[in-house]
């Protein structure tokens, strides 16, 4: 229709559109590194978390040889690498390469994916999500549109738990019993129901349909809650391409037992109105504890936060390829040192997974190891303990590493830890208002003020927010009185 018509502007190219995008779209990578105050930043996508040994050790020492020693965790579970040379690119490159961490050059800053550390661990969850993970990774670094996404877009691999499907990604996976999963694009409350087996390629899927709508549309957006229309628009690209490509799903909800079959071949059955807030458990991405946005979905397990800090306790006897033993560590300020990450890798059985609530699931052999491991991880500054006080203390990097922070956030952060820890929130503690690294929902913002002091502000979505000014750190607990009930 729009070639038709003569006032048409004309289209532009997928290489050109998607050149724009990239030149606004400014998420560091491993082969576009970030120039900031405390030398160059690298950030490396892990998608789900997970790392081998071997690859933890490549990590440190990257970390060691060309940057400031530490590994740095995000909010989606990634590493940054930072004080790095400038002139270290091709080297850095090289050591992720040989280690299995850059399999595709074009795709190195979309591969961002979040899933369920305890999936296939504690027995808890619905399904092991290591089968989507690995079939989406492997998708997406194959798919030609693909290299359009923002570094911002974001997948999410829920076991059924509903840890993560609350993150605010921009597609969303999630195990229901029966052998199906639930897939939703952004934070729209409306769902299609698919086949376990046909889960990691309809959210590709789904990704491909959001490039061709940013594309057509001509917008500069990199969420898919920013597209003209909201997720609704991409839902229904979404019902064509699955279609298309021929995979079964429903719309909605369906009546779910433990013997549900798959959707019929073609077929777009409603089952009923979707159910409000499928795709949000509510897990905040700071480091600290998960609230709840409402009573669990119909179908699907209860909702779950972070994995607590210690033993991770199985839900019965492990289900066959279930390691049934772990242990989790919280990371104050997402930061660890050479020291922290050998001691995780040591106590290791084979792999990492790093959480994005800036924490470490590590397995090992058995039981036993797992309590002895605590004492081992708790020496090193590392956080074992479910009532810990940075359990609800997150912030981003602050002076001197950031040129646009008014203060020293982590020091401020940690000086007054034992206020915060009685805060009814989790507290966010940022140098400036663009509160990097923030996360979703409820929580207090405590942001550097342009004449010194914070500004704070208890963030609840939809209400208006209440807010105290802070001349002096050390009166945290009263401002935080002030503002909370």
């Amino acid at each position: 229709m729009l070639a038709a018509m003569s006032t048409a502007a004309p289209r532009p190219s997928p290489q050109a559109t998607a050149a724009s995008r990239a030149r606004g779209d400014a998420c560091p990578g491993t082969l576009r590194l970030h120039a900031a105050d405390d030398g160059a930043l690298a950030r490396v996508r892990i998608p789900g978390g997970v790392l081998t040994v071997a690859q933890a050790g490549t990590l440190a020492e990257a970390a060691g040889r060309l940057g400031d020693g530490e590994l740095h965790l995000t909010s989606r579970g990634n590493v940054q690498l930072r004080g790095l040379r400038e002139s270290c690119g091709a080297e850095l490159a090289g050591l992720l390469d040989a280690a299995g961490l850059l399999p595709s050059p074009a795709h190195e800053r979309v591969r961002n994916v979040v899933a369920s550390p305890l999936s296939g661990l504690d027995g808890r969850g619905l399904r092991d999500v290591r089968s989507w993970l690995t079939e989406l990774d492997a998708a997406l670094c194959a798919s030609a549109s693909a290299t359009a996404l923002s570094g911002r877009f974001l997948f999410a691999l829920d076991d059924g738990r509903g840890d993560v499907a609350g993150l605010g990604a921009d597609v969303t996976v999630r195990a229901v019993p029966g052998g199906g999963a639930l897939l939703a694009p952004g934070s729209g409350d409306d769902v299609l129901y698919v086949s376990g087996d046909d889960a990691a390629r309809a959210a590709l899927l789904a990704a491909e349909a959001f490039v061709d709508l940013v594309r057509e549309s001509g917008a500069r957006v990199w969420r898919v809650d920013e597209l003209p229309g909201g997720p609704g628009v991409l839902l229904r690209a979404v019902r064509d391409r699955l279609a298309g490509a021929g995979i079964a799903f429903r719309d909605g909800v369906p009546e779910l037992t433990e013997t549900a079959g798959p959707p019929s071949p073609g077929v777009a059955e409603t089952a009923g109105p979707p159910s409000p807030g499928v795709a949000e458990a509510a897990g905040l991405s700071s480091p600290g504890v998960a609230e709840t946005a409402g009573p669990p979905s119909p179908g699907a397990a209860e909702t779950a936060g972070p994995p607590s800090p210690g033993v991770a306790e199985t839900a019965g006897p492990p289900s066959p390829g279930v390691v049934g033993s772990a242990v989790s560590v919280h990371v104050p300020l997402g930061r660890l040192t050479a020291v922290q990450w050998r001691e995780l890798t040591e106590v290791a059985e084979g792999e990492l997974r790093l959480t994005p609530w800036r924490g470490v699931v590590v397995p090992v052999p058995a039981p036993g190891d797992a309590a002895a491991a605590l004492p081992r991880l708790s020496a090193t500054g590392l956080v074992t303990e479910p009532g810990s006080p940075w359990l609800r203390v997150g912030a981003c990097i602050g002076r001197p590493g950031c040129a646009k922070s008014r203060a020293d956030v982590r020091a401020d952060a940690a000086r007054t830890l034992a206020a915060a820890g009685r805060s009814a929130l989790p507290l966010y503690w940022s140098g400036c208002e663009r509160r990097c690294g923030h996360p979703p929902g409820r929580r207090i913002d405590v942001v550097a003020a342009p004449g010194g002091g914070y500004e704070l502000s208890a963030v609840t979505p939809g209400r208006p927010a209440r807010t105290a000014s802070l001349d002096d750190p050390s009166d945290l607990a009263t401002a935080l009185a002030a503002i909370t009930p």
